[in-house]
């Protein structure tokens, strides 16, 4: 089976603007002033070359821009890529929830993290992520990822939140 071609060839460093909308999400603006908004940097390598080799990739994963390397981008550029890079290295771990607001989308959640207690918002049921048998991801109206590595692991009364959104 193969997958078809994209539509279009990824654009290179230079041939496209980056910043963050109201919502703080990542808009890439190519040279024909179209928006592409909701994108995400992924690091092709992240830990033997993190300064090379990053893709940007739309809501569907498809690759918009891919950059050889950082240092040629523009400054103003590499800084908004940088700071999304750092907000999508941030994967704060579940230990436990301890409540969350059900009444009205955003939903508010409070949980304690291996980094302390946190609050934040969900936009929507689709910012709870099941990634396997026991791993789901919460993804707050940020673009922060918190992970629950294993559901098996939570108290009783954070499973049982849990299981209202998965």
């Amino acid at each position: 089976m193969s997958l078809p071609a994209p539509s279009q060839p990824p654009l290179a460093a230079g041939e496209f603007d980056l910043a963050n909308d109201a919502w703080g999400r990542l808009v890439l603006i190519d040279s024909h002033g179209a928006r592409h908004e909701g994108v995400e940097p992924v690091r092709a390598f992240p830990l033997s070359d993190p300064q090379r080799w990053v893709a940007i990739c739309d809501a569907a994963g498809g690759e918009v821009a891919f950059i050889d390397d950082l240092a040629a981008l523009a400054p103003a550029v590499r800084e908004v890529l940088e700071e999304a890079l750092a907000r999508r290295d941030f994967v704060p771990v579940v230990e436990r929830i301890v409540r969350v607001s059900v009444d009205a989308e955003p939903s508010e959640w409070e949980v304690v993290t291996d980094r302390g207690m946190t609050q934040f918002l969900l936009t929507s049921d689709d910012g709870v992520r099941r990634l396997g048998p026991f791993e789901a991801m919460l993804v707050d109206t940020h673009g922060t990822r918190y992970m629950i590595s294993d559901l098996r692991r939570l108290d009783v009364n954070s499973r049982r939140i849990l299981d209202r959104f998965l």
